[in-house]
């Protein structure tokens, strides 16, 4: 499959802290990757170097075969890179409809009109439709996940970021977000999922990486991944499924 997003020897550091360690990872058009590993890993730090919220020390990021390391974050946006946060971060003054309206205009560029038309079908598809008039400061957990996923796809992308979606919530809400994802993987939007609760992100990745202080120490298919030996002992106590 043909590369949507590549990186080519990636480096960031904080000072002595490396979260990205000649980091070589990619994913394709129509793919769903996951990447896991400990906190510390490096695995939100790679999510703002390639949206251009923290700039590399030194490597590539390629988007559709061409560099977007002269590209801003609001330039990537356009171009069709977009995430969703570990912690929602709604603009909470502000209805669900009016949170995604800012997303499709600003986010994505679109005009009034079809800004409209695009928020009202995200919002049925997240599920948030009939909230769409509910000030977001007032949503539930599930409700505020939602609604950053369906921030996320109002900008329109073309690969979506996201950041511990399912994080905080509890099984049968988690089942629930999860069987969203899979519906808009199945739109051909490529997915980057970043996420704790592995059986969960296992169910819907087609291929895992696994980081640990910015390096890529696997990668490969999902219970695969899951049985390495290297993988178990950054994961104590979590097992892959037989």
């Amino acid at each position: 499959m043909k590369k949507i997003l590549e990186t080519k020897n990636l480096c960031k550091s904080f000072g002595a802290i490396k979260v990205a360690d000649e980091l070589n990872f990619h994913v394709a058009e129509n793919e769903a990757l996951g990447i896991i590993g400990p906190n510390g890993a490096g695995k939100t730090s790679l999510f703002n170097l390639i949206t251009g919220t923290i700039k590399q020390d030194k490597g590539n990021i390629f988007y559709q075969g061409e560099s977007i390391d002269h590209l801003n974050v609001p330039n990537r946006c356009h171009q069709g890179i977009s995430r969703s946060f570990q912690i929602p971060q709604p603009f909470g003054g502000l209805s669900v409809f009016e949170n995604t309206f800012v997303a499709a205009s600003h986010g994505a560029g679109l005009s009034t009109a079809i800004a409209n038309k695009t928020c009202i079908q995200i919002l049925e598809q997240t599920g948030l439709l009939s909230k769409a008039n509910q000030i977001a400061n007032t949503l539930t957990l599930l409700e505020r996940k939602r609604l950053e996923l369906a921030r996320a796809l109002c900008a329109k992308p073309k690969i979506l970021l996201l950041d511990e979606i399912a994080g905080g919530l509890t099984e049968s809400e988690c089942q629930l977000l999860i069987q969203t994802i899979f519906a808009i993987k199945y739109t051909g939007i490529s997915i980057i999922l970043i996420e704790h609760i592995v059986h969960d992100l296992m169910s819907v990745v087609d291929r895992l990486t696994v980081i640990n202080f910015g390096a890529k120490i696997a990668d490969g298919p999902p219970k695969e991944i899951m049985n390495s030996k290297d993988v178990k002992e950054i994961y104590i106590g979590i097992e892959a499924d037989a």
